[in-house]
């Protein structure tokens, strides 16, 4: 009898542990929408990647356009997107009385978007995609899934095909492939030069159908080689027959003024020789590159924003020919024409100035491993900078005495051509603090205290004093500001509840005010991350969307009284 109560005792105590355990919430675990890219204007239903316990969640948005309601099946969201929405990627969350996820992406887009169509794994039985151009979200759902889609080309026509999924912060290394009929590979790439994602341009030969196949491997990468899948690797697709552009020339706009750019691409006609008008006069002063999608075209244009004049190198300009002359600050565009090609820019400039010189090349998808230098008038070098290992070269660099002086760029690759593009710029640059913290969601119960630890980086010989503060707490939590010296390069702000502190979930922000100027500037995380290990990427180098300011705070609720 004893052994019989005995084990019931056990049972019945594992029994409601478990049911006691199961009634817990966890915090939301958030790995993205599919799809993806959503068009604005209409209600869509999307299913929300990761692990929910307990479902629903509740949903946070950026943007008032958008409109997110879970519905009562597990992992379906209800959006909404008004029409006046603007289109580009908007951040997310999902949370709950235990704290929030990670801010996940969600794109708004005036075009209409198509979904993958499984089973579509073999070439021999691609989904068909009968009009161009056209936007696709799919997903690479299984180990080994390759996704093939289908398209009927006139000889002499060119297919531009594009994937996003790294920018996307999808853990898959995507490639594109073109094959015809028989299975015969046309076209391939791997990666377009800025990112892991893949980019390819096709002219066809002889008309006819032929499939625009996507896989990939594992980001990051694994000793597990084969074609990778999982319900996280969500990508867009964009194939057109139609314009599309590459770059412009210059590669970029004074900002506060119009410009005229000549758009160099694929299927342009009469655009070739007809510039396009950019009006940059509504940039504001911390707007540094702009993503704008000319009307008729299916892919979007990045163009860098300086604060002077933009020119274009004339050639001859080597060591033994003059060297272009160059107003500062400026930015002039050039390209490596041949292996071995040097250009030089001369400017003038006064003893004590202090100036930054970089060059955009390897960043903006282009082949070009650059070397940037300065030279006296005599030809001697000053300073030199090598970008290396797929980065662009930068120089901080104070006059030694008034003079005209040359900076020269080159190619490390000891390779040339027309299409081998480079933007060098020089400006003066201005005392800056970058304002960091490492983490974007913050918990604290009632009578506890979380500290926050708040990194500078000071740019250009900064010595601001900053005083930091939070705002937009909820009642019973506050957190005392904090001044930090010229020298300081980081500081802690203490958040403290009181023991009568409200359950709370919401966004708060962290702000730096300098002492001098009074200029305030928002703490942010970054999300993208630029170590490497062993050859091995970790993290995500560029994204669509690469910081946020709207940091995390969850007020728990007391726990319970025990029975």
């Amino acid at each position: 009898m004893e052994r019989l109560v005995s084990a019931l005792s056990a049972f019945l105590f594992v029994f409601f542990l478990a049911r006691a355990t199961r009634g817990h919430a966890a915090v939301p675990v958030f790995e993205g929408l599919f799809p993806v890219a959503l068009e604005s204007g209409q209600t869509h239903q999307v299913t929300a990647v990761g692990k929910f316990d307990p479902w629903p969640p509740k949903v946070w948005t950026e943007t008032p356009g958008v409109q997110i309601e879970p519905s009562t099946n597990v992992g379906i969201l209800k959006v909404i997107i008004a029409s006046n929405t603007p289109s580009g990627p908007h951040f997310i969350r999902l949370f709950n009385g235990e704290g929030a996820s990670n801010p996940r992406f969600l794109i708004v887009t005036p075009d209409p978007q198509r979904g993958e169509e499984e089973p579509n794994n073999d070439f021999l039985k691609p989904q068909e995609i009968s009009k161009l151009p056209a936007a696709i979200n799919g997903r690479l759902e299984i180990q080994g899934d390759v996704d093939s889609f289908a398209v009927t080309l006139v000889s002499g026509q060119t297919l531009v095909a594009s994937l996003e999924s790294y920018t996307l912060m999808s853990p898959v290394d995507a490639v594109l492939q073109i094959v015809d009929a028989r299975g015969k590979q046309m076209a391939f790439n791997h990666d377009n030069g800025r990112t892991f994602d893949p980019f390819l341009s096709w002219t066809c030969q002889v008309a006819g159908t032929y499939v625009v196949q996507v896989f990939g491997f594992a980001y990051p990468a694994d000793s597990d080689i084969r074609f990778t899948g999982n319900p996280r690797c969500v990508y867009r697709l964009h194939l057109t027959s139609g314009p599309a552009v590459s770059y412009t020339l210059p590669l970029g706009i004074r900002r506060g003024s119009s410009a005229s750019l000549r758009l160099v691409g694929w299927n342009l006609g009469a655009l070739n020789d007809q510039p396009m008008i950019f009006d940059g006069s509504t940039l504001g002063p911390r707007v540094n590159r702009v993503l704008f999608q000319p009307s008729g075209f299916a892919l979007p244009l990045e163009v860098e924003i300086g604060e002077g004049p933009e020119v274009i190198e004339i050639e001859p300009n080597g060591p033994k020919d003059p060297a272009n002359p160059m107003e500062i600050p400026g930015a002039m565009t050039g390209s490596i024409g041949f292996s071995g090609d040097e250009d030089r820019f001369a400017f003038s400039a006064r003893k004590g100035d202090r100036w930054a010189l970089d060059i955009k090349a390897a960043s903006l998808g282009f082949l070009v491993d650059a070397w940037l230098e300065i030279q006296d008038a005599a030809g001697k070098i000053l300073v030199r900078n090598e970008g290396g290992n797929g980065t662009d070269p930068q120089l901080d660099w104070t006059v030694p005495s008034d003079g005209t002086y040359v900076a020269s760029v080159g190619n490390l690759l000891h390779r040339g051509g027309d299409s081998l593009r480079y933007r060098l710029q020089i400006i003066r640059p201005a005392p800056s603090v970058k304002v960091t913290v490492s983490e974007n969601s913050f918990t604290l119960a009632p009578g506890a205290t979380n500290d926050i630890k708040v990194s500078l980086k000071r740019l250009f010989g900064s010595e601001a004093v900053l005083t930091l503060s939070i705002t937009n707490l909820p009642t019973g939590v506050s957190a005392q500001p904090v001044v930090l010296s010229a020298k300081d390069l980081e500081g802690v702000l203490r958040l403290v509840a009181t023991p009568e502190a409200k359950p709370f979930t919401g966004t708060f922000r962290i702000q730096a005010e300098a002492k001098e100027g009074g200029r305030v500037q928002l703490a942010m995380m970054e999300l993208i991350s630029s170590g490497e290990n062993n050859g091995v990427p970790q993290g995500f180098k560029r994204l669509v969307l690469e910081s946020v300011e709207a940091l995390w705070l969850t007020i728990t609720a007391p726990p319970k009284a025990k029975k």
